[in-house]
């Protein structure tokens, strides 16, 4: 027995330095592939390896640094820090861009700059030279939103009256402040794109009678559809082409002023069998977008996209986050894939700090809609005054402007630089592509149409955070400040 016992051990032995051989090639192909050997930090010493040369602009929480270049800011990789890897093969969804809502109110405010100061500021606000932010993207209200002076739609009527062919129809009260700003606006940026939404039909066709919630009757669903249809038509005719609509603002927050009460059976229905036909038959291209309200209740757009009647003639989903998380985007889009997600509305109060409000918006608008396929990123109105006017009875009383708007005085709040990291750097037209999580900062990254890679980081600790960056054969590392958010580019 002693020679068939020996011959098994050598087959043993033999088998074990194999797998050792095999384990050993593995590490070295593993090598080969990374450029560097694999390690919990992300660095690498590899001497093929060059420095990226990157241009960086900075927002500190404490307000010291606002949207300035930081020169020299992105320096020789580092091995212990954790590393973004950019990867430009990695593709998803475009952008179309980023911006506010022009409110009734903003528009108001902007319209009575002197001119020079008027034209000056709009030039900053949607030009692309270097002096401006380039916002590609507005929201507008489709009659008065809570942040007009007062309460109106396109057809309002005596008590006791009706009209169902919308023959009294006329945007006139938008002619006084609205058009004449847009029309501006569109002088400096002819691509600029609008989404609109109302926040209330008129008052005759709700079964409340009020500006303030109620639903809007079944029999006036025709109506109410032609109506729409009619504010799209008048718009063209004022030079003005709204890209996209909503059928209600925030449809589960009837106690605003104005507002409706509209459950996702109601939109769904209202979609299908009026909205989507009307449109149809008056050759309407605007898109329409459903929900427009916060991302604790996934199960609204479900219910309206579920149904093959009404999905046929909706382009995607939008959303606000004053209640919900934000990867609820991501769930609907892969239950829906071939539907767009929007991100359309999130305020900055007047309570807000500067560092808080940065860093909450810039890692959860910015980043993390954009990370969880957002084609839009907008934050809330444009400009209010010091007291945070205009606004109607019963309207928000504490929504801070991007701008603060008093005489000719401006001011640029927290919501401008937010904007601004994003807007100043990502034209429309850009698409994400792929960049990994890392445990100590948030990040998204883009490449433009002229090819220019584009990352945003925000950084919420209260320490500074190094890490590296890498794209191809190129790295860097950065050392970003506490409480700040940046804007990589390169």
């Amino acid at each position: 027995m002693a020679c068939p016992i020996n011959f098994m051990l050598m087959q043993y032995r033999s088998f074990i330095i194999y797998i050792a051989l095999v384990a050993l090639l593995c590490i070295a192909a593993q090598c080969n592939k990374n450029g560097n050997p694999a390690s919990p930090t992300g660095g690498g010493n590899n001497n093929n390896i060059t420095q990226l040369n990157a241009n960086a602009w900075l927002t500190r929480g404490d307000q010291s640094v606002l949207l300035q270049q930081q020169n020299g800011w992105v320096n020789a990789p580092a091995q212990t820090n954790q590393t973004i890897t950019v990867d430009e093969s990695a593709r998803y969804q475009a952008v179309d861009g980023f911006g506010y809502t022009l409110t009734g109110g903003s528009a108001q405010l902007l319209n009575a700059l002197d001119e020079t100061i008027k034209n000056d500021l709009l030039t900053e606000l949607f030009g692309n030279g270097s002096g401006s932010i380039g916002v590609s993207y507005l929201r507008l209200s489709i009659g008065a939103s809570d942040l007009d002076a007062s309460v109106f739609s396109y057809n309002d009527l005596p008590a006791g009256q009706t009209d169902i062919d919308q023959d009294h129809f006329s945007i006139a009260k938008d002619k006084e402040n609205l058009i004449p700003v847009l029309k501006k606006i569109l002088a400096i940026n002819p691509a600029l794109k609008i989404i609109a939404a109302p926040w209330s039909p008129p008052v005759w066709m709700k079964d409340n009678g009020s500006s303030i919630g109620g639903s809007l009757k079944p029999e006036y669903y025709d109506s109410y559809a032609k109506y729409l249809v009619k504010y799209i038509q008048a718009m063209k005719a004022e030079g003005i082409a709204i890209d996209a609509i909503t059928p209600q603002n925030e449809p589960l927050h009837p106690g605003n002023n104005p507002s409706l009460y509209m459950t996702a059976e109601q939109q769904r229905d209202f979609i299908k069998n009026n909205l989507g036909p009307a449109f149809k038959a008056a050759d309407i291209t605007t898109k329409i977008v459903i929900y427009d309200h916060n991302l604790d209740r996934p199960d609204y757009p479900e219910t309206i996209l579920n149904d093959p009647g009404a999905a046929k003639y909706i382009d995607g989903t939008a959303f606000h986050l004053y209640a919900g998380d934000v990867n609820t985007m991501a769930t609907i889009h892969n239950k829906f894939p071939s539907k767009n997600l929007y991100f359309t509305e999130q305020w900055t109060g007047a309570t807000g700090s500067f560092d808080g409000d940065l860093l909450w918006h810039v890692k959860n608008v910015i980043i993390g809609t954009m990370r969880n396929w957002s084609r839009l990123a907008l934050e809330w109105n444009l400009a209010s005054d010091p007291q945070y006017n205009p606004h109607t009875p019963g309207g928000c009383t504490e929504c801070k402007g991007a701008l603060t708007v008093k005489g000719n005085n401006i001011s640029r709040n927290v919501s401008y630089y937010i904007i601004a990291h994003a807007s100043k750097f990502v034209p429309p037209g850009s698409v994400r592509i792929g960049s990994n999580d890392i445990s100590g900062v948030s990040n998204v990254a883009f490449i433009t149409p002229e090819g220019k890679k584009v990352l945003i980081v925000a950084n919420d600790n209260v320490t500074a955070y190094a890490f590296n960056i890498r794209y191809k054969d190129s790295q860097g590392s950065v050392n970003m400040p506490a409480k700040s958010a940046a804007t990589i580019v390169w």
